[in-house]
């Protein structure tokens, strides 16, 4: 397993060592100890959640307040997605900041959303098979979420806006400096 931190600190691009042969592939997913130790986070996983969605289909940007956040590990089983996380922590110097990733079945690349930052992702392929595990239950009363195209955020999300797919929910979050936060980094 080999671990790299992004340009948000916290938030890491875990990529597998795959083992194949003619019968197919193996890997270990995700191991907590290797995790742990490379991270530094030590991250006890609740909950497993799975979604599929077509081509266009955005999903974001959600988060859950305090004390109720999540951290996700999040990765993808079919297709393929551009990943993307905000930074929302109060006082982060990267406070506001996003970062994108396609995540893919090919690439079997997995994405570390820790605390306090807003996720999302849109479909890149015919259909894709989003994967995620989170280390808190959902609570529907946290949940808070910034507008996928806050201008002040600028996330370029690398499909044309007429083929996205949104929620009515999602049409309608607030930008980043209205949205409700109640992170700070620490």
């Amino acid at each position: 397993m080999n671990i790299k931190e992004t340009p948000l600190p916290g938030a890491y691009i875990i990529e597998p060592r795959i083992f194949e042969d003619e019968r197919g592939y193996f890997y270990e997913s995700y191991n907590q100890k290797k995790f742990a130790g490379l991270t530094g986070h030590d991250v006890h996983f609740v909950q497993d959640n799975e979604s599929r969605s077509s081509y266009g289909v955005l999903r974001g940007m959600h988060y859950q307040l305090n004390p109720n956040a999540q951290a996700k590990l999040v990765r993808v089983l079919e297709g393929k997605v551009l990943d993307v996380i905000i930074d929302i922590r109060k006082g982060s110097p990267t406070y506001g900041q996003y970062f994108g990733i396609e995540l893919s079945a090919e690439n079997k690349k997995q994405l570390f959303v820790p605390r306090g930052f807003a996720h999302g992702f849109v479909t890149l392929s015919e259909r894709a098979t989003f994967f995620y595990k989170c280390d808190n239950y959902y609570s529907p009363e946290s949940e808070g979420g910034v507008l996928y195209n806050d201008p002040a955020v600028g996330i370029d999300w690398q499909i044309p806006q007429e083929d996205m797919i949104l929620s009515p929910k999602d049409k309608v979050l607030k930008p980043l400096a209205e949205a409700p936060n109640n992170f700070s980094f620490s």
